[in-house]
Parts: C-alpha cells; structure tokens; sequence
C-alpha cells in the first residue's frame, strides 16, 4: 500500500508540476518585462505565495481532497509556479542594470510575498476561531 501511495504521490507532483511551470511560462510571457523590471515572476511568485498559504490553511479544503491531489496541487503545481532560481538570477541582472530596480523587487518579493501568504491565511481561516 505504501508503495502504491508514493507512486501515486510522485504522479500526483508531475502532473501538478507540468501545469505549474507552463502555467509560469503564460505568466511571463503575458507580463514579460516593464521597464527592465521581471514583473513576471513577482506575478507569479506573490500569488503563490497566497494559493499555497490559503490551501494548506483552509481546512475544508483539506479535509475534501485526497492526499495525492493535494500534494500534486501544492508541491507540484505551486512548486513549479512559482521560481526562487529566477528571482534570485533576475537579481543578479537587476543589479547590474539598476541597483534601485533590483531593491525594489527583493522588497517586494519579500514582503509582498510574507503579505500575500498572511491573506492567503487570514481568508482561509475567516469565520473559524484560532487557538
């Protein structure tokens, strides 16, 4: 059984995988670049900063999917959406181009993304107490 389930979990993670980095790929493609500046990514990585944090907070939504699908929408989908590799290597150019450029986009991934996962939170657990 145990086997079954970790096939299942590493096909559950491909699938959400393939949908996750072609889904970034529209993403960047549809905001590309302003003025130098990988809004693309910043898209990409704020809002799955708040899907990831309002999927693994939100209990009912846990408690109605199954652990593979899950799994495949969170470590796989989420985990290909979103791009640390391309935030950090998108800072590296920035800085080279425009040191003010690249302080803004650490900034606001950041905090943007701390921001986007406390409302991510905050919506999954409106209506229900806290501990």
């Amino acid at each position: 059984m145990s086997k079954q389930l970790n096939k299942k979990l590493y096909v559950a993670v491909g699938i959400g995988g393939m949908i996750g980095a072609v889904s970034r790929y529209g993403i960047s493609s549809a905001f590309s670049y302003f003025e130098n500046f990988p809004i693309g990514t910043l898209v990409a990585n704020l809002l799955g900063c708040f899907i990831l944090s309002y999927l693994l907070q939100h209990q009912s939504i846990k408690e109605k999917l199954s652990p593979e699908f899950l799994t495949g929408l969170t470590t796989g989908l989420i985990g290909a959406f979103t791009t640390y590799s391309t935030f950090a290597l998108e800072t590296v150019q920035l800085v080279q181009q425009n040191i003010g450029f690249s302080i803004l986009y650490v900034g606001i991934s950041i905090f943007g993304g701390l921001l986007s996962c406390y409302v991510g939170f905050t919506l999954a657990n409106k209506g229900r107490k806290l501990n």
